[in-house]
């Protein structure tokens, strides 16, 4: 084939192949295992050199055989009356060569007749194809088969049977974006009177015009008295001579299969999308992940230790008797699963309707198909989100536990003023033991105020370490939401990244891909 017509083919082909990639694995439709086959057969196709190869088609007593034999110059195929006639393809080749074996080895035609070499039709390979109406099933996917093979394809009507909707509606009607590529005959014209023929031939083009093939040629011949034949081989030898059929054909099959695949594109330009509201997302499966029980966790855990650290020393044993509401979540590690309760079933159901807005928000501007692939993705990742966002939970850094000074120095002086109240009952019990022995007037007693110091030492100490720990337990609190804020913030940028890698980036990539498609498509189909 010619290079100067091998560009846009070329460019059609790798749009065609590029919109297949794209579909691989996404779009469970018949027309990508269509568009893969063309594909195929094109590979294949330019590999096998310049010949033309023209197949006739037709109905059973539609002469086809006769005008086949009438362009062969020799009785190649068997015409007759019963059916089924033709049954297997035959082929007649002008000119031989190794490319041309090897074409009809690739179209499964074992039956050969060679002509001599002629300068118009010199790499002509025409096929005589099985009837199309065969009462055998194997004749009529033989056809079938061919038909989607060969370069140029000569549709053999009869005068009686010439409008027969089996014809029509299964094969021409199909082939409308092939009207380059294809030939129609009205064949048996000697059995017509010249009115006849010419209200015959006026309404088949009426016909063949208003189901899409106005381009297609409409020859009348008679394969039996030579009648139109000398027309027919000239309209073959232009496309022998053009060397281009094959071209022609790969480009309509191209054209076709993008056609079909657009289908699966929205109607003109695709509508941008509602962009997903992530913080709905986020919220709900924040709630889904726990977040808000660690949140509560890390400010208990955090008032606790406040508490213990500023409140009376002489109860800050009492904070083992239960355990610290942080560490039972078992979080810190996010290659083991944490002890955050299952999500129930309020927070599941906010999870699947914040998953269905952003997936209908992405699908807005789809095609169905791609609906259904954004459907199956979305379902994938909200399979895997359970255990995604617990180990990200589990693994975030909620915080360092600082111990502020102003905590430090209340708990420095809860101890000062435990110690002053220790030594008051030391000495009121020093008292004790003194009066025991008739003492007690031998020492002098401080007074203060009239207040015995010992008294007001335990007193003082006593009373003081108290108002001490309730002027700090407000700040404690204060301190431990801040903490919470800290932790809250940093588990839902956790949760973000989670719905970005696991939800949000997936559904992102199908609608990337259909873009990419549908472009590579009306590339291929322009």
């Amino acid at each position: 084939m010619r290079r100067k017509a091998d560009r846009p083919l070329t460019e059609r082909l790798a749009s065609l192949r590029e919109a297949v990639e794209v579909a691989e694995e996404r779009l469970d439709v018949p027309e990508v295992a269509a568009a893969r086959s063309v594909l195929a057969k094109a590979g294949a196709r330019e590999a096998l050199g310049d010949a033309t190869v023209v197949a006739l088609a037709g109905a059973t007593g539609s002469g086809k055989s006769t005008l086949f034999n009438a362009l062969s110059g020799s009785e190649v195929s068997t015409p007759g009356v019963r059916r089924p006639t033709t049954g297997v393809a035959h082929a007649t080749v002008w000119g031989a060569g190794e490319d041309t074996d090897r074409l009809l080895d690739w179209l499964e035609v074992p039956r050969r007749h060679r002509r001599e070499p002629e300068p118009a039709l010199d790499g002509l390979v025409l096929l005589d194809l099985p009837d199309h109406d065969s009462v055998r099933l194997e004749h009529r996917l033989e056809v079938d088969r061919l038909v989607g093979l060969v370069d140029v394809l000569v549709w053999v009507l009869d005068p009686q049977k010439y409008a027969d909707a089996a014809v029509h509606e299964r094969y021409l009607v199909p082939l409308a974006g092939h009207a380059g590529v294809l030939l129609v005959v009205l064949n048996q014209v000697d059995r017509l009177d010249e009115q006849s023929a010419r209200a015959c031939l006026a309404d088949l083009r009426g016909l063949l015009d208003r189901e899409g093939l106005a381009a297609t040629p409409l020859l009348a011949v008679s394969g039996r008295t030579g009648a139109g034949l000398a027309e027919l081989r000239g309209e073959l030898a232009r496309r022998v001579t053009a060397r281009r059929a094959a071209t022609e054909r790969l480009v309509a099959d191209v054209r076709a299969s993008g056609t079909a695949l657009s289908a699966h594109c929205p109607d003109g330009p695709a509508a941008a999308g509602r962009r997903p509201v992530a913080d709905e997302l986020v919220d709900a499966l924040s709630g889904a992940a726990g977040v808000p029980t660690v949140t509560a966790a890390v400010e208990r855990s955090t008032r606790r230790e406040g508490t213990g650290r500023t409140g009376w020393p002489l109860l800050r044993w009492t904070r083992k008797l239960r355990a610290d509401p942080l560490t039972r979540l078992h979080l810190g590690d996010e290659r083991s699963r944490s002890s955050l309760p299952v999500a129930g079933v309020v927070e599941t159901a906010r999870v699947s309707t914040a998953v269905r807005a952003v997936r209908e928000g992405v699908g807005a501007g789809l095609a169905p198909a791609w609906r259904d692939e954004l459907r199956r993705t979305a379902d994938i990742a909200e399979e895997r989100l359970a255990d995604s966002l617990d180990r990200a939970v589990a693994g975030t850094d909620l915080g360092p536990q600082r111990v502020p000074l102003w905590q430090r120095a209340a708990g420095g002086l809860q101890w000062l003023l435990l110690v002053a109240a220790l030594i008051g009952v030391v000495w009121l019990l020093g008292l004790v033991l003194l009066g025991f022995f008739q003492l007690d007037d031998v020492l002098p007693l401080p007074r203060v105020e009239g207040v015995p110091l010992p008294t007001l030492l335990v007193a003082g100490g006593l009373l003081a370490g108290l108002l001490l720990a309730l002027v700090c337990r407000p700040l404690v609190a204060i301190g431990a939401r801040r903490r919470a804020r800290t932790a809250e913030r940093r588990l839902t940028a956790a949760v973000r990244e989670v719905a970005e890698e696991e939800l949000l980036a997936p559904m992102a990539e199908v609608e990337r891909d259909a873009e990419r498609f549908c472009a590579a498509v009306a590339a291929a189909a322009r």
